[in-house]
């Protein structure tokens, strides 16, 4: 089951039942089933089993809890007391010598022996989640979460500095479905970037994405697609400056650059394990444009372009 994205923090009192808000961590989202004989199958998104790349988490899980149990949760490592992805993507042993310790971090219960309790609601699954944690502790924890507002976004702002990524609002009375959700929505954290617009994809009458450079010199691909509003702007400011062909970008596919100067944009960048640039609008051409970094800028290189797609990860 996975979040959608939101802009904002849902309110209580916008959905039957209320909200549940937990922290939104940066690590490798699995399902840990404990088996019959002890085992355990850290499954990834992928359905690929992590066990043997996190035995300590697999070792504890399996002498702690009973089998039969179902688990959905995050690994997690860190470093100096921030969450750190770039240290999962280490081997154990490079983990194990540097002295970075994983957790496994859980924020819903599935199944218990002989029950499946992915259709009953969030708020039932989350006591249950308590009860069989019980007795248990660090590498196995369940996530931060409350119900109360003003916590959250005290959260949201404060937990910043450790890593944490932002917030997911899930409906206390939601079942427990595959595949994307509206009940679950993911608000991350996000700051408003000047960029300079590069190129568009899609019809120059009507772009549905841009090609944005950042003042750092990092070149992303708006996403989600322009609205109809954002379309017709960004046609209007690029008509008779685009080129007439597409150029085959390695890491976008067809884009149409920009003859200079470049325009400056502003954007939402959403900070994650790769930033999202959402197009906001175009500035007004009395506003200072953004410092823009050296070099022809209409030159997509593949070493120049970064991709940034919506966020499908946990």
């Amino acid at each position: 089951m996975r979040p959608r994205p939101a802009d904002t923090m849902p309110r209580q009192g916008t959905v039957p039942g209320g909200y549940q808000y937990s922290l939104k961590l940066d690590g490798f989202r699995a399902l840990a089933f404990v088996l019959d004989d002890g085992q355990v199958f850290l499954q990834s998104r992928n359905r690929r089993d992590l066990a043997p790349e996190f035995p300590g988490i697999a070792a504890y899980l399996g002498a702690n809890l009973p089998p039969g149990i179902v688990l959905d949760g995050e690994l997690c490592a860190y470093r100096e007391g921030r969450v750190s992805f770039t240290d999962l993507l280490r081997s154990h042993r490079e983990r194990e010598r540097a002295g970075v310790p994983v957790s496994y971090i859980a924020f819903d219960l599935l199944a218990l022996p002989g029950h499946d309790l992915r259709g009953r609601p969030l708020r039932e699954r989350w006591e249950l989640l308590g009860a069989a944690l019980e007795g248990t502790g660090p590498p196995l924890q369940r996530v931060l979460a409350t119900d109360d507002e003003d916590t959250a976004r005290e959260w949201f702002d404060a937990l910043r500095a450790a890593g944490v990524e932002g917030l997911v609002a899930k409906a206390w009375n939601s079942a427990y479905r595959p595949g994307g959700t509206w009940s679950w929505r993911k608000i991350r954290h996000s700051d408003t970037q000047d960029a300079l617009l590069v190129g568009v994809f899609g019809p120059p009458g009507r772009p549905h994405a841009a090609l944005v450079r950042l003042p750092d010199g990092r070149t992303l691909r708006t996403a989600p697609r322009l609205t109809g509003a954002q379309a017709r702007e960004v046609a209007e400011l690029t008509a008779g400056r685009v080129a007439a062909d597409p150029v085959d970008d390695p890491e976008h596919g067809p884009v149409r650059p920009l003859a200079e100067p470049l325009p400056p944009v502003e954007l939402l960048l959403i900070k994650g394990r790769q930033d999202t640039a959402r197009f906001v609008r175009v500035r007004n051409a009395d506003e200072p444009p953004p410092d823009a970094p050296p070099g022809d800028s209409t030159a997509l290189a593949p070493d120049e372009v970064a991709g940034a797609d919506e966020d499908g990860a946990p």
